[in-house]
C-alpha cells in the first residue's frame, strides 16, 4: 500500500489548520523551536569539539551564533540599552528575568564573553541539548538536594574569580508569565558576595503580547531590554543578602514594568498635564 498519497494529505491538512488554527500554529511554532534546538545543538557540539576538543566557555561563541539565528526564524526584534554595562573586565554575576522558553534567545543576544550559566541537573540529560550545554561551560545543580546546589555554588564562586568568568543566573528559579516578578532566591546574591564580585541586573520587557501560553498565542514581536547598573558587593557579608536581594529586586520590578507597557502607556505617563486656565 503506497504511503505517500497519505503522507501528502496529512501534511496538507497540517498545513491548513495551522492557517486557520491559532493553537494548531502555537503548537506548530513550539515544536519547531523544540526541533531546532535539538538539531542545532547537536550540529553545534560537533563544531565545539573540532573547535576547542571539549568542555570550556570559549564554546559559548558559538552556541551563541546559533542561537541568535532562531529570531529570524520567529520574527522577533530586540531592543537593548545599556548593552556596554556588561562588557566589564572582570568576573560578575548577571541576573535576569525568566519567562519562557524564549529567554535562551534573549540571553544569547547579550551574552558577554567568557559567560556560563547556571541550569538545572535535568537539563544536562536532554540529548544533544544537555551535550551542547555541557560543552558550553553550563555549571548544574541538583535542586532537590540543597547541600549539593551549595557545594557547586560555593565551588563555581571560586572558580569565577580564578578563571575570570561571568555567571549567568536567573533568581526567580522558573518560569514566570504572570506578568510580574516572582520572589527572588537567595543563591546568586550569596555567590556575588562570597567572591566579592559585583551584580549586574538585566530586565527583559513581558512576551505576552506575542507569546502567550494560556491564550495559545505565538506571533513575531519586539523584546526590550535594559541593563541596569552594576550593584557593587565589596564588603558585603551574608548578613547583607536580604538588603541586597531587595535592592535588586525593586530596580528589576520597576523596569520590568515600565519596560513592559506599550509605546501609548509610556507617551502617556510622560505627556505632562494640560491645566485648565484660570
Amino acid at each position: 500500500m503506497e504511503l505517500w498519497p497519505w503522507l501528502t494529505a496529512a501534511l496538507l491538512l497540517l498545513l491548513l489548520l495551522v492557517q486557520l488554527s491559532r493553537t494548531a500554529r502555537f503548537y506548530a511554532k513550539v515544536g519547531l523551536y523544540c526541533v531546532l534546538c535539538v538539531s542545532f545543538s547537536a550540529v553545534a557540539s560537533i563544531v565545539c569539539l573540532l573547535r576547542h576538543g571539549g568542555r570550556t566557555v570559549e564554546n559559548m561563541s558559538i552556541i551563541s551564533w546559533f542561537v541568535r539565528s532562531f529570531k529570524y526564524v520567529y520574527g522577533l526584534r530586540f531592543e537593548v540599552t545599556g548593552r556596554s554595562k556588561l562588557d566589564v573586565d572582570g568576573p560578575c554575576v548577571i541576573i535576569s528575568n525568566h519567562q519562557s522558553i524564549l529567554d535562551m534567545i534573549g540571553l544569547m543576544e547579550i551574552l558577554p564573553k567568557r559567560c556560563v550559566q547556571i541550569a538545572k541537573r535535568e537539563l544536562l540529560f536532554t540529548g544533544p541539548v544537555g551535550l551542547i550545554m555541557y560543552l558550553g561551560g553550563v555549571y548544574f545543580i541538583n535542586r532537590q538536594r540543597a547541600r549539593t546546589a551549595m557545594t557547586v555554588m560555593s565551588d563555581l564562586g571560586d572558580l569565577m574569580v580564578k578563571d575570570n568568568l561571568k555567571v549567568w543566573i536567573y533568581p526567580e528559579g522558573t518560569r514566570n508569565d504572570n506578568g510580574d516578578l516572582l520572589p527572588f532566591k537567595k543563591g546568586a546574591f550569596y555567590l556575588a558576595i562570597q567572591a566579592q564580585v559585583p551584580i549586574i541586573p538585566v530586565v527583559y520587557s513581558s512576551f505576552s503580547s506575542f507569546y502567550n501560553v494560556k491564550t495559545r498565542l505565538f506571533t513575531s514581536g519586539t523584546i526590550r531590554v535594559q541593563v541596569l547598573d552594576a550593584v557593587p558587593t565589596n564588603g558585603l557579608t551574608d548578613a547583607d543578602v536580604t538588603q541586597l536581594v531587595d535592592t535588586c529586586y525593586q530596580s528589576m520590578r520597576d523596569a520590568f514594568l515600565q519596560l513592559s507597557k506599550t509605546p501609548q502607556e509610556n507617551s502617556d505617563v510622560n505627556e505632562p498635564a494640560i491645566v485648565p486656565a484660570q
